[in-house]
C-alpha cells in the first residue's frame, strides 16, 4: 500500500514540492497545494466528497481531515476546504469544515461539519469547534465549544505566516534527505 490512493477512479493530486509522510493516507478526492506536509500518522479521506488544501499548510502527526457526506440529513454534504499558509497541530481532527487563510489549529483540536474559520484566527489547544459555527477573523478562541478569548496582537498575527514557511523548511530537509 502507497500513502497516496485512489478511490473510485480519483486520485489526489499533489501541487510543488509536497511531502507527505509514508505512514499518513491520502485517499480520494483531495487535492494539496504547493509546499504542504502531511505528517506521520496523518489520514486525508476524501472518499464521499471533496478535500482542498491550499499552499504552505502542514497537516501535523496524527490529524484525521474528511468530509461530510450527502445524505437525507444534510441533501449537499459539506466539502473539507483549507486556504493557504495554515498550521494544524498533531492530532487535529477537522470534518466537514471551512478554514480561510493564515489560521493556527491546536493540537488535538476538533472542528466539525459546516463551521467556517474566518482568516487570521487561532484555535487553541484541545478546543472544539460546534457545526456551523463561525468564528470571526482576528481572534483567538478557545474552550469547548469555542468562544471568543480575546483579539490577536500583531505579533501573533505575524506568527502566521513564520510558522508556515518554517514548516516548508522542515518538509524540504525530510524531502532531501529521505528521497
Amino acid at each position: 500500500m502507497t500513502a497516496i490512493r485512489s478511490y473510485q477512479g480519483t486520485t489526489p493530486q499533489l501541487g510543488a514540492n509536497v511531502f507527505v509522510d509514508p505512514s499518513a493516507v491520502v485517499l480520494g478526492d483531495v487535492v494539496l497545494g504547493d509546499d504542504c506536509s502531511v505528517w506521520p500518522m496523518t489520514t486525508i479521506r476524501g472518499d464521499m466528497h471533496r478535500i482542498r488544501i491550499g499552499d504552505r499548510c502542514s497537516i501535523q502527526d496524527g490529524s484525521v481531515l474528511h468530509i461530510t457526506h450527502a445524505g437525507p440529513y444534510n441533501p449537499d454534504g459539506f466539502p473539507l476546504i483549507i486556504g493557504n499558509d495554515v498550521t494544524i497541530g498533531h492530532k487535529a481532527l477537522l470534518h466537514g469544515c471551512t478554514l480561510n487563510d493564515r489560521i493556527l489549529i491546536g493540537m488535538g483540536a476538533i472542528v466539525m461539519d459546516g463551521a467556517v474559520i474566518e482568516s487570521e484566527v487561532i484555535l487553541a489547544a484541545g478546543s472544539i469547534v460546534p457545526p456551523g459555527k463561525v468564528l470571526k477573523s482576528g481572534y483567538l478562541y478557545r474552550g469547548s465549544p469555542a468562544r471568543e478569548a480575546r483579539p490577536l496582537t500583531d505579533e501573533e498575527i505575524s506568527y502566521f505566516k513564520y510558522t508556515a514557511g518554517n514548516y516548508v523548511k522542515l518538509k524540504d530537509k525530510h524531502i532531501a534527505e529521505n528521497y
